[in-house]
């Protein structure tokens, strides 16, 4: 039996998990066998999602209208092809996991319009958080995931402007001093391998899929020149290049952070806590502003 996205997500949070882990011990052979891994399970979880929305495709519009009565009410639905209807946080998260990084409501918008078709309008996504956090209080873990803050490393406060998923490991969702560059290497390496799989079914990228790239690549040395579309090999080489410069460290200060948090409740650890306040959070939503 297939698996399920929930469970695929958390084969693929374990295993970034453990290229930090090899990173910062210096082993290159499990960081690379690592890597491959996720490549796999990235690929099966695209496949799982596809046959996801080829069943959903299939749903009258009323009976979508049902599955879904229960969301929260910035979840407002946007319709697919064939007429079935999907909440919003439920794009959120689509984006999110393809960027596999924190990542501010400009960037979720670009990136489900660039391999989902549809932009989210971001203006529906200002308290989708708070939406969240409420039904998280309400019945805590009822849902597989939920769409939360990224934590700021030193007051584990919501870094302002910026989403994450729960089923994120901690360190992941945390924002140290090198967390907005090495997050935006992170999104520019998966937006290029996400470009690589549409290309080897015989696909042709989206027009908004390109930009998207090219504005990554704009950002990274080495990852394009000249004029036409950046090729995805290129920049996955040259961001991750610049990626290992930092992995060491940015890891090392987001584990402290996130054992400084694992005192914090359940609620807080997603949420972040208020009452440390958000000072000194603001500017950390990648190097082109995105």
């Amino acid at each position: 039996m297939p698996e399920s996205l929930e469970a695929l997500e958390q084969r693929m949070a374990d295993l970034r998990a453990s290229i930090r882990e090899a990173t910062r011990a210096g082993d290159k052979g499990a960081a690379s066998k690592a890597r491959r891994e996720l490549r796999a399970v990235e690929q099966a979880w695209n496949d799982a999602l596809d046959a996801e929305a080829d069943t959903a495709h299939a749903e009258p519009v009323e009976n979508a209208v049902r599955q879904h009565s229960d969301a929260p009410s910035v979840a407002a639905t946007a319709s697919r092809p064939g007429g079935a209807m999907i909440p919003v946080r439920e794009q959120v998260h689509q984006a999110l996991t393809v960027l596999g990084a924190n990542a501010a409501p400009k960037l979720i918008s670009a990136a489900h319009e660039a391999f989902f078709a549809d932009a989210i309008v971001t203006t529906r996504l200002a308290s989708l958080r708070r939406d969240e956090e409420r039904s998280f209080a309400a019945q805590s873990y009822a849902r597989p995931y939920y769409i939360c803050a990224a934590l700021t490393h030193d007051r584990l406060a919501p870094a302002r402007g910026l989403l994450a998923v729960s089923t994120w490991p901690l360190e992941q969702r945390i924002v140290g001093p090198l967390g907005p560059r090495t997050d935006f290497l992170t999104q520019a390496i998966r937006v290029a391998e996400q470009i690589q799989r549409i290309q080897a079914t015989g696909e042709q990228p989206s027009d908004a899929a390109w930009r998207l790239l090219h504005r990554f690549a704009q950002n990274v040395p080495g990852a394009h020149e000249g004029f036409g579309a950046p090729a995805p090999e290129r920049v996955i080489r040259a961001a991750t290049a610049e990626f290992e410069v930092h992995a060491a460290e940015d890891a090392e200060q987001r584990r402290a952070a996130a054992e400084r948090a694992r005192d914090l409740t359940d609620a807080q650890k997603l949420f972040g806590a208020p009452s440390l306040g958000v000072a000194g959070a603001a500017n950390l939503t990648g190097t082109d502003g995105t």
